[in-house]
């Protein structure tokens, strides 16, 4: 949904090939571990989040290959673990409440510092939550995706 991303690439590796390259390694990232198995034809890039010190919303990353004769399309599709999309997904419709009940009530006359706080407010808030997801989650996605393709021979 607003977490997920999905990238597609054309490679000119073997399956067999890839999935050895990366099939039992472990990934480090900001002092997080991932590990790379397979599981239902297609490669899962998951965190070992035992060890994270504080609250860290984390991605769980599928790689799936098909050969289509000498080239092998590969589609990587990272997730937010369930366990850490509650606070983020609340946050968001905060966020979205505040700024539609200031359109809301610029539409009605309303008072204008409650308005223009509200819309403030509002979208302050979803700034500093966007850049924080910029830092954090989709930075971990950005280097699990560049290691997945530095093993990859692009055609």
């Amino acid at each position: 949904m607003f977490f997920t991303r999905t990238q597609r690439y054309q490679a000119s590796i073997p399956k067999e090939d890839l999935k050895n390259r990366l099939i039992g390694n472990h990934v480090k990232i900001h002092d997080m571990d991932f590990e790379v198995y397979e599981k239902d034809q297609s490669l899962r890039i998951i965190p070992h989040a035992e060890q994270a010190e504080g609250i860290k919303t984390l991605p769980i990353t599928r790689v799936e290959m098909k050969e289509e004769g000498n080239k092998m399309n590969v589609v990587i599709t990272s997730k937010m673990r369930r366990l850490d999309s509650g606070g983020p997904m609340l946050l968001m419709f905060f966020c979205v409440f505040l700024i539609l009940a200031s359109v809301i009530l610029m539409a009605v006359d309303g008072e204008p510092k409650l308005t223009f706080s509200l819309l403030g407010a509002g979208t302050g808030i979803l700034i500093v939550f966007f850049v924080r997801l910029q830092i954090g989650y989709f930075d971990y996605i950005r280097k699990i995706r560049d290691y997945v393709k530095s093993q990859m021979d692009f055609a």
